[in-house]
């Protein structure tokens, strides 16, 4: 299961990073206008101190986007250096760092000496700890949950927690600056990160998976082997068995097949089952 985990958090990373690195690039003559416009303030808008601000804002709101986007972006290069769990600490620390950076700059970029962003800077964190205590909380409560490491990415958790409705459960499929996400079979759950730090966490034991890969007849469809496959199991399983065509070789198709049951020991069974449904595919 852990190889089937694997590569499917690293095939959303590579379709995470291609639109990133799209957006990413869309930003950066944003970034540039914004200096722009500023440097010839007085001449375009024949003011300073609310272009100051104006570009102070701009560049913080780009920055974020920026940040989340480098992050996103470099995640498949991540992935082949680490394990899941320390690419997704590191994706997480990238971000933090470029927003921290590009607030620190905006500011400097605005004229304000080290004195006096360190004294704003206490004055804004209390206004902001006052007019976004949700969204400071999160950014703190993922700090403490990165530092900690209660789980890891890719590891099947259970919290309870009365905002949780009691409880809820899914695999760890990332940790962001606000939310950590679960995945549970085709859905994606989004926790808050301050409700994550105020749960009971229980680790499970993800149950062993069958991952196939099979040469077919090139004429049969994945909705055919979609159908024989519902036709074969009746193990229970976490999500539907995924089909994923890898390859088409001449008059051959080469096709992936992967389930979870629900109950370890129904493994074997599982693997007849989903064999049976290839055989029926192509009895030839």
């Amino acid at each position: 299961m852990h190889s089937v985990f694997t590569r499917q958090v690293r095939e959303r990373a590579r379709q995470r990073a291609g639109r990133a690195r799209r957006q990413a690039v869309l930003y950066l003559p944003l970034i540039v206008g914004v200096f722009l416009a500023y440097r010839s303030r007085e001449h375009l808008f024949g003011a300073d101190l609310p272009v100051r601000i104006a570009a102070v804002v701009a560049l913080v709101i780009l920055g974020w986007a920026f940040a989340r986007d480098l992050g996103r972006a470099v995640g498949p290069t991540l992935l082949r250096m680490f394990d899941p769990a320390s690419a997704g600490t590191v994706e997480f620390l990238i971000r933090l760092l470029t927003l921290a950076v590009t607030v620190l700059f905006a500011l400097r970029f605005a004229g304000l000496k080290p004195q006096t962003i360190a004294v704003g800077g206490a004055i804004t964190a209390a206004i902001l700890a006052l007019a976004a205590q949700q969204t400071v909380g999160n950014l703190i409560a993922g700090t403490v949950l990165l530092s900690a490491r209660p789980f890891r990415v890719g590891e099947r958790i259970r919290l309870h927690a009365g905002g949780l409705g009691d409880q809820t459960e899914g695999v760890v499929t990332s940790l962001g600056l606000l939310y950590t996400t679960l995945s549970r079979g085709e859905d994606r759950i989004l926790v808050p990160n301050n409700l994550v730090l105020s749960s009971a966490v229980v680790p499970l034991r993800e149950p062993e998976g069958v991952d196939l890969r099979a040469r077919l007849d090139a004429e049969v469809k994945p909705s055919d082997l979609h159908a024989l496959l519902e036709q074969s199991v009746d193990v229970p399983t976490r999500a539907e068995p995924e089909v994923d065509v890898e390859e088409l070789d001449g008059d051959e198709v080469v096709v992936r097949v992967t389930a979870t049951p629900v109950d370890d020991s129904e493994g074997p069974r599982l693997a007849d089952q989903v064999l049976s449904a290839l055989g029926r595919a192509s009895p030839g």
